[in-house]
């Protein structure tokens, strides 16, 4: 995940909790990737070290576990960049250019200038960032399938001239539920519409408040569609059935406001948010642990993500070591 400011509901819901769920069944890395911060935020770092500590300690507020997971900071291990220029000898331009989100970020973010070989080669050092560990599952939603897909390619063309070093990893797709933000839209740090995992309880309650709602309900007597209101996108995912059926009926009854629809949503976001608070909370006062944390996880990367680079040295007839 990219330090690029405070995590929020859609990353909780969209990616944590599955990740959460793989530390019993599976050997898991989890990485900051800070360098992929710069491929879109190069021309201002000043905030990307706090970027990176917040990250830290949202990663351990979730419930990733340094015992049954290694986490760690892309930038600690540095086995990612030299993987990533060597893969960049052998990949050609345009696999690059037809990456789907290259084109929709150009669109989307065109106050930067995304011009760079950095924003083009991302999706290869995402890449490297896989393959470093031979890993054989990525968690991703079916909006990231294309990566890996690019990532088995690369691998597949690095093997046919090299011999068979790195495997290919397999999709494991993961449940990633529609979240709106505030303003409707999905949610996203780029719109300024976010919940944050930190934020407190009176933050969050004001923030769902003033969430959009379907437009049919100009006054508390006109009926409503529950289908078009973000705020009961939100209830399906955080509500309890019984809630949703209560919200859903006193929607289209108009049986109750949109005050009361928000407040009960409320409820259900505080409530399950609170543990992640409290769980940051402790780990914030004590940043030596944290540190150390990641300090472990990155010799641990380092260790793994080098056994790699021996293979693909040897494989290329490069110095393995300091040999000649």
């Amino acid at each position: 995940m990219r330090p690029t400011g405070a995590a929020h509901l859609g990353h909780l819901r969209g990616a944590f909790e599955n990740w959460v769920s793989m530390q019993d069944e599976l050997d898991t890395f989890y990485c900051i990737v800070d360098w992929h911060a710069l491929t879109t935020d190069y021309a201002d770092t000043s905030e990307l070290r706090a970027n990176t500590l917040e990250l830290a300690l949202d990663f351990l507020a979730v419930g990733l576990d340094p015992e049954r997971s290694t986490l760690f900071v892309q930038s600690h291990v540095r086995e990612h960049a030299e993987l990533h220029l060597l893969l960049s000898m052998v990949v050609p331009l345009p696999w690059l250019e037809r990456v789907p989100t290259y084109k929709e970020q150009m669109t989307q973010l065109k106050e930067k200038d995304l011009t760079t070989y950095g924003f083009l080669g991302y999706p290869l050092l995402q890449a490297a960032d896989i393959l470093i560990y031979r890993a054989d599952y990525v968690p991703v939603g079916v909006d990231q399938q294309p990566h890996v897909e690019l990532t088995r390619e690369i691998a597949r063309r690095f093997n046919n001239f090299y011999g068979d070093v790195l495997p290919e990893p397999k999709v494991k797709l993961t449940p990633t539920p529609k979240l709106p933000g505030t303003d409707g839209r999905k949610m996203s740090k780029s719109y300024g519409n976010t919940i944050g995992l930190s934020e407190d309880e009176a933050l969050v309650r004001q923030k769902l408040k003033t969430m959009m709602t379907d437009p049919a309900r100009e006054r508390r007597t006109d009926p409503g569609d529950p289908t078009k209101c973000p705020v009961f996108d939100l209830h399906k995912v955080f509500s309890p059935d019984e809630t949703q059926s209560w919200a859903a009926e006193g929607c289209r009854t108009a049986g109750i406001g949109c005050i009361e629809c928000k407040n009960a949503l409320a409820d259900n976001v505080v409530e399950q948010l609170e543990p992640v608070r409290a769980r940051r909370e402790e780990y914030a006062s004590r940043l030596d642990d944290v540190r150390d944390i990641y300090r472990e996880g990155a010799r641990h990367a380092r260790e793994v993500a080098g056994e790699t680079m021996d293979l693909v040295r040897a494989a290329i007839h490069l110095p393995v070591g300091d040999e000649l």
